[in-house]
Formats: structure tokens, C-alpha cells, sequence
């Protein structure tokens, strides 16, 4: 019979590094995350071949002495919990087991010198033996050193990534901590090259567009919202600024970075109907709550928290994300694609005028002086079809437009191009709108503004109610959100343990499977949290529904048609996208317009 036995010390040590430390991003995670909690107002971060070789963070926070530097590397050690009110923690780390679990992995080197002090005091531990200690010449505050992570662990070693993948995650590690403080000046250095450098103090907007997309900030609205003991602040993408996966969300729970179900499932819900399901928002947001009311003794590498009201929590952010984008939703992601205007060229130089433009020169001699008699030559051939062709443009004489109206964001109509897009004339550039995709929004918020989505979401009974089977914690999901998925016309109840009954279905999806959505909705459950999926449905009926009843392209409007659509689109929420996420207009500066003929 096996004997229960106490495990050594270092093979304890290399147990909770398998909890702590995955790959060199996690040691990193940790390095930088004391750094901060030790009030650091300047970190450097060193990498070498992605973290593989080395990895070195140096700041100048509050340092330590040389016994400290000692209690340190033992486990469950830690300067941040002064008292057992772990529910009441509010620095990045508290656990006390980062530096024993690294340094049992791997070479490393502590160094640190408390502000007053005459000198540093340098320790190495090589994979959980102290190897070497004494005096060190550094500066104020903290560096450390890890090398050869899993060196003398093959078995872990040969399962980190190549150079080029560890160095991404790590990228994105520091990124993450960067952002959830502006306050902090961080560089990020890889072998000889600097990645970035930011300097403290720039404001979290800066910080934000900084190290996500320097656009962003033109492209997106600022949030600073508060219910109760809740605070929400970051900025939120339009929804016409997307991107084709979910890695550009970067969600913060009392500054520390999380991924976290229950939040992506309350960005998703926020912008349900402004986006196609396959887009996904880009954002940064800034939770902060009261410490007793998230968990964040979740997981090893706090990634994951817990809140006491969920819903509340979930709420709060849907409501915050809709009302901050209400305030610039007739906003488009205006900036002209770069690679269209690459594509604007100047028109080749010709020798000759072409034929149709024959007359604004006729009785002059337009020609260089030539120096002998020669042959006249043939007319200019150049792609004279093509530039000549009839115009796919019309454009008509506009109405005068009185003095005070002249300030309309959209501009007023001047005509209209390949009968699909609309041409208007701003104060500050030139407009372009998408007349069908432009229509087929304000359609769809009329048909919300008339109650089609109770029309729609309406409930239609079954002749003979379906029992699809599930298994039990499906079937416990589903219950859950029975009350919520009666609102939307599916009516289910619970049909014993392992069964759900299915009562009735929305009038606009009467025909669908029920066992299929149920199944889906339970996914979606799983995923996110909340039943978004049948609303999505829902909302694609109505979607379909304005699709067909807008203005198709290609069809010729008058200039007063297209001044009436871009007075109500000025009017109309969400105009600035249609339903599917896409511009409905984009805007060409007069800065644009002018550097196109070289006037800049």
C-alpha cells in the first residue's frame, strides 16, 4: 500500500510553478506586477529570444533589505497582506508564491536597494539552490533576472513555444499592465531593439490609443460612468471600427487585466445590434468596484475574478457601453481607408489634348516649337475608351441653402455617384454615403420605434409542445433563464432532469428547430453567461425586414431625396453604421482633398 508522505521543499516549489509559471510570459506577468505594487514610477523590461534565454525587470520602487530579499524567496511570503483580510486585497498580487515557484525553474537573480541606503544586495538561486549572495552597485529599487526558464526540466522545457510566439505573449503581457496604468513609465526592450517607451502621466485615453491603434482615438468614445459603488471608464470602438477577432479587448477589474466570460458576454450584448456576429469591438474598460465585492482568489494567475452581483456587474456595463455610444453613434470610423487612397493617381501627362476636349483649345498653338518640318504625327491613343466613357456620376443644381443651415454635420446633397452613393458638401470636407446601407439603418430603427420587435419576438404555441433532451447542467442553464427567454417569445419549462419542454416559439422563427436552438442557446449560455443568441436571431429578422424595405442601390434619387435621408440619418441613433457594422459615410477632409492635387 502506497505511504502518505510530506513532498520535498523544491519539488513543492516546482508543483506551484506549474500552477504559476506556464512559460516566460507568466514569470514576466508576475516580475511586473510586484514591480507596480512596490510603487514603481519607471519599469524596464528586457527580453531576450521571447523570455527563452532572459528576461530582466528593473524598477525603481520602494526596494528591499537584504533580509527581506531572503523571506521573499520563501513561499507564502508576502508584504501585501498585512492582516487576513484577503477579501479586502487591492494590489495585483498577494499570493507570496511568484518568486519561490520562478526561481525553482529557472536561474535567477534578485537585486534591490531601498531608497537610503548605502548599497544593494545581490542573491542567486539556480533552480531552487542558492548559488551566490553579497553586496550589488544599483540604483534605488528592484531588478530581477531570469534565465534558462525549465533549463533543468526538459519535460517542461520542450513544451514552451518558439522565440518569435513566447515574445508575443510576453508583448501582450506588459501591453495589458501598461495600460491599466498611465500613471507608470514602462519600455519594453527585445535583444537590441526597442519595442516601445512610454512616459507616466499621459492620460488613459493617450496610453490606450498608444498601444492598441493610434486611430482609435478618432474612432471611438470615451467612457467615465457610475452607478452606486461602481465605476466604469475607458473608451469603446464604434461599432463601424471592428475587427475580425475578440484579442483587442482589453477589460480591467481594479487595474488588474482579466479575461473574463461575464464581462466579453456584456461587451457582446452591448453592441448586439450594431454589429454582424463574425465582427468583434474594439475597446479598453476600466472596472472598478469595491474589493469586497469581486473575487479575485480565483485562479493561480488571477486572471479570473468572481463578483458577488454578477448581473448587477453585467448590467452596469451593457447600460454604460450603450449610453456612451449613443453619444456617437451617428459617427462613422471616418478616416478614408489607406490602401483607397493609395490608389489615387494623378492623371498620366499627355502630349496632346484628347479629341473631346478639342474645343478649349482650338485658335491657339499649344504645341513646343519644333525645330524641322515633320510629318504630323498621329493623334493621341491613350486609354481614350476608358477616361472618356460616359460618367457614372449625376449631379443636379442644388437649392439654395439658407445662412443658418449651412452647419449640417452630413453637409448638404451635390449630387450622386454610380446611383449608390450620395455626394455632399460639408463645411470642413466632402461626404460620401452609402444610400442603401445608410436607409437600411434609419428603416430598421423606425421599425423598432413602431414595436415591430414585439411584433416579432411575439409568441407563436406549438400544436404539440417538443421535448428535446439535454443534459442536466444544460437543462439547470436553460431553466435559469427561462423568464428571459420568454420575454423574446420561447416559452420552455423543465421536463424532468434531463429534459426541456418547448412550449412555444417567436413568431418570426416559428419554423426553426427547437431542439437546434436550444442547443445553440445553451452554448451561447455556456460561453458567455447570458442567452444573447435568440435576440441575435431576432434581431437578424428585423435586420431582414429593413434590408428589403430600403432604398436599393442603383436607384436615381432627386437632391432633395438625398438631403431628406441625410437630415434624418443626422437625426437617427446608430446611423453612422449599418446592420451588419459597416460605415454607412465616410468623410474625405479638405486637408485630403487638397493633398490629392499636391496643394500641400
Amino acid at each position: 500500500m502506497p505511504q502518505i508522505r510530506r513532498l520535498p521543499e523544491n519539488l513543492v516549489n516546482r508543483i506551484a510553478a506549474g500552477e504559476v509559471v506556464e512559460r516566460p510570459s507568466s514569470a514576466l506577468k508576475e516580475l511586473v506586477e510586484n514591480a507596480i505594487d512596490a510603487g514603481a514610477t519607471r519599469i524596464a523590461v528586457k527580453l531576450v529570444e521571447g523570455g527563452l534565454t532572459s528576461l530582466e525587470v528593473t524598477d525603481d520602487g520602494c526596494g528591499m533589505t537584504p533580509d527581506e530579499m531572503a523571506l521573499a524567496l520563501e513561499r507564502h511570503a508576502t508584504s501585501k497582506l498585512p492582516d487576513e483580510a484577503i477579501e479586502q486585497v487591492s494590489t495585483l498580487g498577494f499570493r507570496g508564491e511568484a518568486l519561490p515557484s520562478i526561481a525553482s525553474v529557472a536561474r535567477f537573480t534578485l537585486e534591490s536597494r531601498p531608497h537610503g541606503a548605502a548599497q544593494g544586495w545581490r542573491r542567486v538561486v539556480d533552480h531552487g539552490e542558492v548559488v551566490a549572495e553579497g553586496p550589488a552597485a544599483l540604483p534605488p529599487g528592484t531588478r530581477v533576472r531570469v534565465e534558462n526558464l525549465f533549463g533543468k526540466i526538459p519535460a517542461r522545457r520542450k513544451f514552451l513555444r518558439t522565440p518569435r510566439s513566447e515574445y508575443a505573449a510576453c508583448k501582450d503581457v506588459v501591453l495589458r499592465l501598461a495600460m491599466a496604468r498611465p500613471d507608470v513609465a514602462i519600455t519594453l526592450d527585445h535583444g537590441d531593439r526597442r519595442i516601445f517607451g512610454l512616459q507616466g502621466g499621459e492620460g488613459l485615453a493617450n496610453r490606450v490609443a498608444q498601444l492598441v491603434a493610434r486611430e482609435l482615438k478618432d474612432n471611438g468614445v470615451a467612457l467615465d460612468m457610475e452607478r452606486g459603488s461602481m465605476r466604469l471608464t475607458g473608451i469603446a470602438g464604434l461599432p463601424t471600427y471592428n475587427r475580425g477577432i475578440a484579442d483587442h479587448q482589453y477589460l480591467f477589474v481594479n487595474g488588474r487585466p482579466v479575461k473574463d466570460r461575464l464581462l466579453t458576454g456584456a461587451v457582446r450584448g452591448a453592441y448586439a445590434d450594431m454589429l454582424a456576429r463574425d465582427r468583434h469591438a474594439v475597446l479598453a474598460l476600466f472596472l472598478e468596484i469595491p474589493c469586497e465585492d469581486v473575487d479575485v482568489n480565483v485562479h493561480p494567475a488571477k486572471t479570473e475574478v468572481r463578483f458577488r452581483d454578477a448581473q448587477g456587474v453585467r448590467g452596469f456595463i451593457v447600460s454604460g457601453l450603450r449610453q456612451a455610444l449613443a453619444t456617437g453613434d451617428k459617427r462613422s470610423a471616418q478616416t478614408p481607408d489607406a490602401g483607397a487612397m493609395a490608389r489615387w493617381q494623378q492623371e498620366p501627362v499627355r502630349e496632346e489634348p484628347a479629341p473631346a476636349l478639342a474645343s478649349i483649345f482650338n485658335g491657339r498653338d499649344w504645341s513646343m516649337p519644333q525645330p524641322r518640318v515633320s510629318e504630323p504625327g498621329s493623334a493621341w491613343r491613350g486609354e481614350g475608351s476608358a477616361v472618356l466613357a460616359q460618367p457614372q456620376g449625376r449631379a443636379e443644381e442644388a437649392a439654395p441653402v439658407e445662412a443658418q443651415e449651412q452647419d449640417y454635420p452630413l453637409g448638404i446633397a451635390r449630387g450622386q455617384v454610380a446611383n449608390t452613393y450620395i455626394v455632399a458638401e460639408a463645411q470642413d470636407g466632402l461626404v460620401l454615403v452609402d444610400q442603401h446601407a445608410a436607409h437600411e439603418r434609419l428603416v430598421l430603427e423606425r421599425l423598432r420605434a413602431a414595436g415591430a420587435e414585439e411584433a416579432v419576438a411575439r409568441s407563436q404555441a406549438l400544436l404539440i409542445p417538443e421535448v428535446v433532451e439535454l443534459d442536466e447542467t444544460s437543462c439547470d442553464r436553460l431553466e435559469g433563464a427561462a423568464e428571459k427567454l420568454a420575454e423574446l417569445g420561447l416559452a420552455i419549462e423543465r421536463f424532468g432532469s434531463s429534459a426541456m419542454l418547448v412550449r412555444s416559439l417567436p413568431h418570426a422563427i416559428a419554423k426553426t428547430d427547437p431542439e437546434k436552438l436550444l442547443r445553440d442557446i445553451d452554448d451561447d449560455l455556456a460561453l458567455n453567461g447570458e442567452a444573447l443568441l435568440l435576440g441575435e436571431k431576432l434581431d437578424l429578422v428585423l435586420a431582414t425586414m429593413a434590408c428589403h424595405g430600403s432604398v436599393r442601390a442603383g436607384r436615381v434619387l432627386r437632391v432633395d431625396e438625398m438631403n431628406a435621408l441625410l437630415r434624418e440619418m443626422e437625426r437617427t441613433p446608430r446611423s453612422g453604421q449599418c446592420n451588419h457594422g459597416r460605415p454607412t459615410w465616410v468623410k474625405l477632409s479638405m486637408d485630403d482633398v487638397e493633398k490629392l492635387f499636391g496643394r500641400h
